[in-house]
């Protein structure tokens, strides 16, 4: 203990607001804020901010270094955590185009794990500053899915503010809103914690499923200089809606040779398939019976289940996300969704914003979009290109156009556009319209029915419920009711 450093007030000062900046949300203002600290500038992008906070740990860590107080063995209590978090920073951001490469390359070779050919190097260093080998291998998968979570959530494009909550959402999602209590203890534990995903066809929950799912903590081989399994393994999607009543109980549990007429041979489902820290993403939950969630509700509450035709009880090791473009409130007041099914699949409750919620908070919206769309389906985009094409659907649909497909409704537009030059919008999206004026006119409609299809237009138009409820001079709940009634 005699030999036991401090480090200077200076020192711990500094590495106390790293630590603030490595466990705070990177969509969020706050970790904008830190990196201004850290970076002791203002005025200048995220971008630039990040990679002058980085230098500056860099520099600050090369000094400890040079003076032989850069191991983690030299500390105690507070210090000793504030150095850790310090050298993990700065490592996570020494590797960080490695882990960008490596992530590239696993997405393109599939389910089979790639080799970690800087694994050993950062390894090495990790010891070297003093920490544990088990440690080190901990901290090397918690690196490695740090940055997939990001490089994943990063790809939900929109500067509104529906798309930065988003954003920040999906993160909490993943680490929780306390990062450190995560790594400390719920980095293993996250397959109790279910997600409900809630929007609009078209809005992307797909994608905010896949970026919760494909984000899990994977485990790293050292022998095999691999992780133990490739993310795009640990993520598995299944539309329901698109299966009878008949054939989803086999999907998801999978079925015993000869259980019934036409099982011809043993099927594994996509719960037996989850592998360890692994995801289901259950799409279009709303549409299924009530003795499927019956059945699944078992398995959220005892982790096991029985292929169709066998007694056999197998564990389930996964972790759930469901999503729905119908009312759950309308469904479970119908009895059509069961309560007790909802409240396991509510751990968190996700609603991804409409297209014209977005372009309403933030004008650059549908250009942004569209330049990634471009790129998506011409591999390239052309200098002029997205404002040739914005400009061209501008000018064929009306100004408050509801975009009823959101994303979807407008990649298909863009196709339109690109094959005929024009786009005049879905035809099924005017008779949506009610006009007011018609309804006052024919006296036979009651004031809640007036108020209902007002708000509705205005929800329409502006996306919000706190928008509808300003301009329509009511409570945020009073809106919600009306709209979704």
């Amino acid at each position: 203990m005699s030999n036991c450093l401090s480090l200077t007030v200076e020192d711990r000062q500094f590495f106390q607001l790293v630590s603030q900046a490595a466990f705070s949300n990177p969509f969020s203002d706050e970790r904008d804020e830190l990196d201004r600290l850290l970076a002791g500038i203002t005025g200048a992008s995220k971008e630039t901010l990040l990679l002058a906070a980085v230098e500056s740990v860099r520099e600050r860590v090369g000094h400890l270094q040079a003076g032989g107080r850069a191991s983690l063995s030299l500390y105690r209590g507070e210090d000793r955590r504030c150095l850790e978090l310090g050298l993990l920073f700065e490592q996570f951001h020494v590797y960080l185009s490695a882990f960008d490469e490596l992530i590239q390359q696993q997405a393109d070779a599939g389910d089979e794990p790639c080799a970690v050919p800087f694994s050993a190097e950062l390894l090495t260093r990790l010891r070297e500053y003093g920490f544990k080998a088990q440690e080190a291998r901990h901290y090397l998968a918690f690196f490695y899915q740090l940055r997939r979570a990001f490089f994943f959530i990063d790809k939900l494009v929109g500067q509104s503010p529906s798309m930065r909550r988003l954003r920040c959402a999906l993160w909490n999602n993943v680490f929780t809103h306390d990062i450190q209590r995560y790594e400390v203890s719920l980095w293993n534990r996250m397959e109790d914690f279910s997600t409900l995903l809630l929007g609009e066809t078209g809005t992307g929950k797909g994608a905010a499923a896949a970026a919760i799912g494909r984000s899990g903590y994977i485990p790293f081989d050292e022998k095999r200089g691999r992780f133990a399994e490739s993310f795009t393994r640990n993520y598995i999607s299944i539309n329901l809606s698109q299966f009878p009543e008949s054939l989803i109980e086999s999907e998801l549990f999978g079925h015993k040779k000869g259980a019934f007429t036409g099982a011809v041979d043993q099927h594994h489902g996509v719960l037996a398939r989850c592998v360890p820290h692994g995801a289901i993403f259950l799409d279009e939950i709303g549409d299924v019976s009530v003795p499927v969630q019956i059945k699944l509700l078992k398995v959220l509450q005892e982790r096991t289940f029985s292929p169709v035709g066998s007694h056999e009880l197998k564990t389930f090791r996964g972790r759930i996300i469901a999503a729905t473009n119908r009312s759950l409130t309308e469904l479970r007041r119908d009895g059509d969704f069961r309560d007790d099914f909802y409240y396991r699949l509510c751990s968190d409750v996700i609603e991804v914003p409409t297209l014209r919620q977005q372009m309403a908070e933030d004008e650059k919206s549908l250009d942004l979009l569209l330049e990634q769309l471009l790129l998506r389906i011409l591999g390239r985009v052309e200098p002029g290109q997205v404002s040739d094409v914005g400009q061209t659907l501008r000018q064929g649909l009306p100004a408050d156009y509801p975009w009823p497909g959101n994303v979807r409704e407008l990649e298909q537009s863009l196709r339109r556009v690109l094959l005929n030059g024009h786009y005049a919008g879905d035809p099924a999206a005017a008779g949506r319209e009610v006009n007011l004026h018609d309804m006052v006119d024919t006296g036979e409609f009651s004031a809640q029915e007036l108020l209902t299809q007002y708000c509705c237009q205005l929800y329409r138009r502006f996306g919000t419920y706190e928008e509808v409820a300003r301009r329509a001079r009511l409570d945020r709940r009073t809106v919600k009711k009306y709209i979704q009634s």
